[in-house]
C-alpha cells in the first residue's frame, strides 16, 4: 500500500458559504495536525426543470460549481492552498454524494448553513442530512 493511501483523509464539503470556507480552513488545520490530506468536494446537480433554466440562459451548473469551489479555496487560503489538499466536483444530491465520498475517510467536515426545518435552524439541510447518513464522524463548522 502506498504512503498516500495510508494517510488520514478528511472530506470537506464546499458550497461557497462562509461556513464552508471555515470548514475548509478547519479541515486543512486538522489534516496538518494528523499528517493527513483534505479532499475538498463541491457538489452540483441539475435542477428538476433544467430546460427552463437553459431557456433563461442559465445552464452550465457544473462550471458554476467549479467557480464556487475555486473562489472558496481562494477565500480560505489565498495563493497558499496546502499541497495536501485536492479539490474536485461531483454531480448529484449534495448530502448523498458527500456521504458516499466520505467512505473510508476519517471525518467529513461541512459548514453550517442555518436553513430548513427546526434542526435546520441550527445546522442546515445538507449538514443535517450528512449527520444522519455519513459512515464517518461529521464535524459541522460555523
Amino acid at each position: 500500500m502506498s504512503e498516500e493511501a495510508l494517510k488520514v483523509r478528511l472530506v470537506v464539503g464546499v458550497d461557497g458559504s462562509a461556513s464552508s470556507v471555515n470548514a475548509l480552513r478547519e479541515g486543512a488545520r486538522l489534516a496538518a495536525e494528523l499528517g493527513g490530506v483534505v479532499d475538498a468536494i463541491a457538489v452540483w446537480e441539475l435542477p428538476t426543470k433544467h430546460a427552463s433554466y437553459e431557456a433563461a440562459g442559465i445552464g452550465n451548473f457544473e462550471e458554476g460549481a467549479r467557480q464556487v469551489l475555486n473562489d472558496a479555496l481562494s477565500q480560505a487560503f489565498g495563493n497558499d492552498v496546502p499541497d495536501s489538499l485536492s479539490a474536485r466536483l461531483l454531480q448529484g444530491s449534495p448530502a448523498a454524494v458527500l456521504a458516499e465520498a466520505s467512505e473510508g475517510a476519517r471525518m467529513l467536515v461541512v459548514g453550517q448553513r442555518g436553513v430548513g426545518g427546526l434542526l435546520g435552524l441550527f445546522l442546515g439541510s445538507v449538514s443535517t442530512a450528512v449527520i444522519k447518513s455519513a459512515p464517518v464522524p461529521v464535524l459541522v463548522v460555523q
